[in-house]
């Protein structure tokens, strides 16, 4: 009997995730929730819209799971705010990871993660809690990919990596093997990255050219970016 999932969300990526676990996955998708004040109706794609206050009375954990199905708002930071909710009401976070992908029996992945199709996942890769990982990307072999983290589609983390915490990769991004990317840091679309990344950092261009956390100039771009 397939599993009952209980979704976080009432947008775009909420959708998203409905079609992919009711397609390609054991769970059951039942009822949408969303934070009392972003409820405007009854029901969401024809599934109950039901208010975050009142989930774990219509739907209890542990005869429910959750998934908290939202993007890279705040650099992470609001994805990572609902997971810690969910987790706090005491719902299992499910994962998904598209069947049509290639992956190794030793892969491990977190709780509440999201990757998309087309993946080339090498050996001995860790995936932390609440991941999105985009359509067609390579993660090399040894690469350890920190909790919240977002990356968008064909990025290339080569082997050995270890990414910190709500960092961003953007679409065609590129990471030499061995490197280290400290947390919340912002890897911009085609950035090419050949030295280790401090906390806070952000990447632009190839070869790509890097500021501190403490720039203002990164401080403007991610506040633009993410909105923070």
């Amino acid at each position: 009997m397939p599993r009952q999932l209980v979704i976080f969300g009432s947008a775009e990526m909420a959708e998203l995730a409905m079609y992919y676990f009711s397609h390609d996955s054991d769970y059951r998708v039942i009822a949408f929730t969303v934070d009392d004040a972003f409820v405007d109706g009854d029901h969401f794609q024809g599934l109950p819209l039901v208010p975050f206050s009142q989930v774990s009375q219509r739907f209890p954990p542990g005869e429910y799971d959750m998934h908290v199905a939202l993007s890279y708002g705040k650099l992470n930071r609001l994805r990572q705010e609902k997971y810690e909710q969910a987790k706090a009401a005491g719902y299992a976070l499910a994962s998904y990871v598209c069947s049509k992908s290639v992956t190794w029996p030793d892969l491990t992945v977190g709780d509440n993660c999201f990757i998309l199709e087309n993946q080339t996942i090498q050996p001995t890769v860790r995936i932390g809690n609440n991941v999105m990982i985009w359509s067609g990307n390579h993660l090399g072999h040894g690469s350890v990919i920190g909790d919240h983290t977002y990356i968008a589609s064909h990025v290339v983390i080569s082997g050995h990596c270890k990414i910190g915490k709500r960092c961003f990769f953007g679409v065609n991004a590129t990471v030499r093997d061995f490197r280290t990317i400290g947390d919340d840091c912002f890897i911009a679309m085609d950035a090419s990255v050949t030295q280790d990344l401090s906390d806070g950092a952000v990447a632009l261009g190839t070869p790509a050219e890097t500021l501190g956390g403490e720039d203002r100039r990164a401080q403007v771009i991610k506040r633009k970016y993410f909105k923070l």
